[in-house]
């Protein structure tokens, strides 16, 4: 999943990105509404999180009601300390999908996000991932191949489910840099070859096929390959 978070208090938006992403998703932020509305205009997302008084001179109301106009249909869902009656249905009167009221429990805002993809996108909004019989639940955190259960760290989970999520394509090192690693740049380590390597060697070794594959000079596939 493709995430964007239009947040400009530090706290709530690290809170939200740090749970999307532990989820499996591909998270971008913005702190400000103009860079907010740009993002959301010029991407392509399955899920817009934002909060409605932003900085920047663009709130968030306006930010979903040109979505709307424009006649995109990415579900968004308000984040806000406006908790009133009024305010909750003038969010969705402006074409929000859902509307959350702040301080709240990221396990309710992992809710309301898999129901809204659940009507988006029913593939991938389940918790449950497999590929060939590799399985992963990102609820629980339970991976296993077949029977056999396999233990995890939490960065292997996050690159486990990020490849699983893009089964059978090529992930280059600034799609897994970005996903999981939270990391806008290119370190120049080997950092992403270490973290695959130990992700294979549990997930792969002393099973049948092998399903993490390193492409040459392109990148990284999950799948079965013939």
């Amino acid at each position: 999943m493709k995430s964007l978070v239009i947040e400009d208090e530090p706290d709530t938006s690290r809170y939200i990105c740090k749970g999307l992403k532990e989820a499996g998703h591909a998270v971008t932020r913005c702190d400000n509404g103009l860079d907010g509305l740009h993002q959301a205009l010029t991407e392509n997302w399955d899920l817009i999180i934002l909060d409605r008084l932003l900085p920047g001179g663009v709130d968030g109301l306006s930010i979903v009601s040109k979505l709307r106009e424009l006649g995109t249909s990415t579900p968004v869902l308000i984040v806000s300390a406006l908790t009133s009656t009024d305010e909750r249905v003038r969010g969705l009167r402006n074409g929000a999908d859902d509307y959350i009221s702040k301080p709240f429990a990221f396990s309710e805002l992992l809710a309301r996000v898999e129901a809204l993809l659940r009507r988006s996108h029913p593939r991938h909004a389940s918790s449950q991932l497999q590929v060939a019989d590799l399985t992963l639940d990102t609820r629980t955190f339970h991976v296993a191949r077949g029977a056999v259960p396999i233990a995890l760290q939490p960065r292997e989970l996050r690159l486990l489910a990020y490849l699983m999520r893009h089964e059978g394509q090529v992930v280059t090192r600034t799609m897994l840099l970005e996903a999981v690693w939270d990391c806008h740049f290119d370190p120049q380590t080997n950092v992403i070859d270490v973290q695959i390597s130990r992700l294979r060697s549990k997930v792969d070794k002393g099973f049948s096929p092998a399903l993490i594959h390193t492409i040459r000079g392109a990148g990284y596939l999950l799948g079965e390959r013939a």
